[in-house]
């Protein structure tokens, strides 16, 4: 009996072991599995900035406004965290605001490959390397509908923050003179455009025989749609920095820029017996 006993008591112990081990198994099976490595598990975004988070990334977009506007633009989690809701909207069907949680992501014009500027004289270029603005503005000059979207910004505590955001028509004064008009027919319309540069033009263009140098000299009418180089025809983009753009001035200048290609070419326009003309341009891109 006592033997028998025994090997009953061996085959329990045995039984017992087997589904411990069976648990163990189906224990570890249960886990969750680990992640790849290159998996980037999606942050919680905070509803507003801390003042010593907008200081230090002011540190890095801040300093010039074309660094920052470029980050705002290409950045969704950037302008977010730009924008100070509830953000003024302004346009002739009235004004309202915008809610942090009604804000759609604005490209601006960073899927563009170029983008435009305007200034009245040469000497406002140097605007755009000012770190001392604490205002400025990102146009959209709508060609067909003559209507202009303007966006505000200000600095404040050292960090750009979007203000407020208009959409209302070109008033006369600003295009007194009707260079928005003017342009619209001229990068539209080839016949036009051929009537209003001048003959022969002043073309400045890289020395083809040394990139270090610079060369000035003029085009015939014949060579213009050799070198011109292609135009925005359905809108303009312009930052004011603070320059004039004044919409009687009988002198423009439309300067397009690359965002990454090294594109950097300078149209010259004016006013003479009543009728606008381009009279030089400058292509230095790399």
């Amino acid at each position: 009996m006592v033997k028998c006993n025994w090997k009953w008591y061996c085959l329990l112990s045995l039984i017992c072991f087997l589904l411990s081990c069976t648990g163990k198994k189906a224990q570890v099976n249960e886990e969750v599995p680990l992640l790849p490595s290159d998996t980037v598990m999606p942050i919680s975004e905070p509803e507003q900035e801390t003042e010593t988070e907008i200081v230090e990334i002011s540190t890095r977009v801040d300093e010039l406004f074309d660094d920052f506007i470029w980050n705002f633009a290409s950045d969704e989690r950037l302008q977010r965290r730009r924008v100070r809701f509830p953000l003024l909207v302004i346009s002739t069907e009235g004004t309202k605001q915008i809610e942090r949680s009604d804000w759609q992501y604005d490209h601006l014009f960073s899927d563009q490959s170029t983008y435009t500027l305007m200034f009245d004289n040469d000497s406002d270029f140097d605007l755009e390397g000012d770190t001392s603005l604490s205002s400025a503005e990102v146009e959209w000059i709508y060609l067909d509908s003559q209507m202009r979207q303007r966006y505000f910004f200000e600095r404040d505590n050292g960090a750009w923050m979007l203000d407020s955001i208009s959409l209302m028509p070109l008033v006369p004064i600003d295009d007194e003179n009707g260079f928005v008009s003017f342009y619209s027919r001229f990068a539209n319309d080839s016949i036009y455009q051929l009537d209003h540069v001048t003959n022969p033009i002043e073309f400045v263009t890289l020395d083809p025989d040394d990139e270090f140098s610079i060369l000035e000299t003029t085009l015939g009418i014949s060579q213009w749609f050799a070198f011109k180089p292609e135009l925005p025809t359905d809108r303009l983009t312009n930052i004011n920095y603070g320059q004039a753009n004044d919409g009687r001035s009988r002198r423009k200048i439309l300067k397009v820029n690359g965002f990454q290609d090294g594109t950097s070419i300078i149209l010259y326009f004016r006013k003479r017996g009543g009728e606008w003309e381009m009279y030089k341009f400058e292509d230095t891109s790399i």
